[in-house]
Parts: structure tokens; sequence; C-alpha cells
């Protein structure tokens, strides 16, 4: 059966070669991606699956259902399809994407005798408003036994751990007027940002290793001689677990808070985008990933360890909910980084496209697995009831 699977990926090929090629040369941004969320589900579509547009009202999302109409697992596969600003595809979503139905059409040929459902998700602007985060929220993934999506890299890497984060927005009102005749009238709403960062700089000093806040000035005045008297900052907050993150927020905001109160300005915070959570692997589900990576011809010292996670996805809100994995595929041999014009081009690359088939066959392997293994589904069910009572 893991045959059949395996070989009709491979029939496939140059169907998710042309589908991955058509989203890199037409990049879409977060919550725009018409073109490639239609080019995914019109290829689940010709393979049986039955497909629900716009999941929580996200016009671009997607939920596409193979069901055995036999009693088994669920098996759920994350896409992204969504691109960066001026660099398009170099963060190589549009690999994750087809990997994604790949993987998912792949394993849809074995449920006929496993039973057990595939469903392939739909899941856009990852880069900034994360369509995982809203679909957590609403219990889109409940269903699942297991989440899986692979990501590419300039190296193999198993699944780690991710930085959850807050997107956190500053406003501060002040006073308008001259600033050479009458600056005594005037309330700098410039002023008020710029103590912010002070004091924020200061606070660094006494937050953990893993804590990252880096933020910019979006708004800070129109002209020299002129009084600002509205300056907007912007923060990313992150941390290795939500409750730090939760915390440092609050110690941010009260460096906002005394900035305003030394110069007199008032203020408002937002969130302005999403807020993502760690990402917690299932190691049981990684370590049947990182065992077909190596039946597919992957050395064992190839595929690395992940480090502490210094980036932030909104996969980490899926696996709060669901056992799921995230780990690394090489598509590269230079060590080239995410979101550079290098990784753009490596994503369209023959070597990159050949990687998201063996990608797609690891993780549809791996469903195949939790599908006709019943030991292993339950130490990963275990696992992931273990982690839930941590971090409940």
């Amino acid at each position: 059966m893991k045959n059949i699977i395996t070989n009709e990926i491979e029939r496939l090929r140059d169907d998710f070669y042309a589908v991955s090629t058509y989203i890199g040369e037409n990049p879409e941004l977060g919550h725009e991606e018409f073109k490639a969320s239609k080019i995914l589900t019109q290829t689940l579509e010709k393979h049986g699956f039955i497909v629900e547009m716009g999941t929580c009202n996200l016009p671009t999302a997607f939920t596409a259902t193979f069901d055995s109409g036999k009693e088994g697992p669920t098996i759920g596969f994350m896409a992204e399809y969504d691109a960066l600003p001026e660099v398009g595809h170099a963060c190589g979503h549009n690999l994750i994407g087809t990997m994604a139905i790949a993987a998912g059409i792949g394993l849809s040929k074995a449920v006929g005798e496993t039973g057990g459902k595939v469903i392939v998700f739909g899941t856009p602007a990852e880069e900034t408003k994360g369509g995982k985060v809203t679909m957590a929220e609403e219990g889109i993934f409940d269903s699942l036994d297991v989440a899986l999506m692979v990501h590419p890299l300039d190296r193999y890497m198993k699944s780690g751990s991710s930085l959850a984060m807050d997107a956190i927005q500053f406003e501060f009102f002040g006073k308008s007027t001259h600033a050479a005749a009458s600056p005594h009238l005037g309330i700098n709403a410039l002023d008020a940002v710029i103590q912010t960062f002070n004091s924020t700089n200061a606070l660094r000093q006494h937050i953990t290793p893993d804590a990252r806040i880096h933020g910019i000035i979006t708004e800070g005045g129109k002209a020299a001689n002129v009084v600002p008297d509205y300056a907007v900052a912007q923060f990313y907050v992150r941390a290795a677990k939500r409750e730090y993150v939760n915390e440092l927020v609050e110690k941010v905001t009260r460096c906002a808070e005394g900035a305003a109160l030394q110069t007199g300005a008032t203020m408002k915070s937002s969130y302005y985008e999403l807020s993502y959570d760690d990402m917690i692997t299932n190691n049981h589900l990684s370590d049947a990933f990182t065992k077909e990576l190596i039946s597919l011809g992957i050395e064992e010292k190839e595929i690395l360890t992940q480090r502490d996670g210094s980036g932030s996805l909104d996969m980490g809100n899926v696996s709060q909910v669901v056992p799921s994995i995230h780990p690394y595929i090489k598509i590269c041999n230079e060590a080239y980084s995410c979101h550079t014009h290098e990784f753009r081009e490596a994503a369209m690359s023959e070597q990159g496209k050949e990687a998201m088939i063996l990608g797609a066959k690891a993780m549809a392997l791996t469903g195949y697995e939790v599908l006709t293994n019943g030991q292993l589904l339950a130490a990963i069910k275990d696992e992931f009831e273990k982690q839930k009572a941590v971090f409940a």
C-alpha cells in the first residue's frame, strides 16, 4: 500500500511541478491568494476531494476532504500559499501548498482500505495575519488526529519549537504647535514613542534569553517645524512560551504608559496582527516522519535536530489543539536564508521541486502509519495529553 501512495505522487509529479511553478510565478499576499487557492482546490477536486471555500469566512481559505466512509483516524495536511512583499515566494510557500495537496492526494489512494479521512486545509496569510490562528480558534482542527506540514529550508531538520508572538501597536496623541514659535504649547507624541523605545531597551536587560522585543515607528510626524500630535510604534514581542509573552506584553505596555505620562500624551494600545502561539512538536509523530524520510533515501546524519525556535509560526496555534509537526526539507545546497531573493529562486528550482515531491511522500507515508498503526496513534495521543497538561 505504501508503494501505491508513493507511485501515485510520482505519477502526478509533472502536475505538481506545474502547480508549484504557477503559484511561484503568480505571488499573492496574504488573504489575496485567489489564484493559488483556485489551482490548489481544482487539483484536489480533480482527485475526488470535496472542497469548501471560505473556511472561517476567510475568502482564500479552504477545507478539502476525502472521506473513505469507514471509521478511522483523520489526517490533516496544512497548505500555505501566501507570498512576501517585493520578494514573492521567498519562503517557499509555493512548495508548501503543493506538498500538502500532493500528500493528501497520495494518501487518499489508501484510505479506502485503511478507513479514515484525509483533509487538506488551505491556510492563508501565514506571513502576516495567520489564517491558522482564526481556524484554530474556531475549532476547525478539533476533529483531526494529527496535523502535518513541511517547510523548505537549506537543510533537513526535525520538527522543533517556535516562539510565541504578539504584535502590539501603541498610538500616542499629543497637541500640535509650531516647533520654534510656540513649542511650550505643544505635546510631542513622537517624544512619547521615543521614550517607549528607550524604556523597552532598558527592559531588555531583564528578560530571559529566549525573548525578543523589536519594533518600528510607523508614524512620527509630517514636518520638522511642527510638533507631532500623532505618532505610532509597532512591536513584535516574542518568547519561547505563550505565558511569558503575555507577561512581557504587560511590561512593554507599562513602558508605553510611562512614556505617555512623562510627555503628557494619551496612549491607545491594540494588536495589529493575530497572536501566534509557540510550536509544540509531537515527538512520536516527528519520529515517524523522520523514519519515512530515511526510508525514502535521506541519510539519518543529514537530518538535524532543531535548535530552540527563533521565528514564529501560526502552526504553533494548531499544535496547541492537535498533535502536530513542522519539519524542514532541504531545497538547496547553499546556505540561503528564507525571505531572500536567493531562497525564492531555490524554491522555483528543479532541486526545490524534487524536494517538494520527497516531502509530500514522507508526509503521506507518515499519515499512512497513523492510519494503520494503532500503537503509534495511541502514543501520539498520550504524548499530546501530557503536553496539554503542562501548557494548560
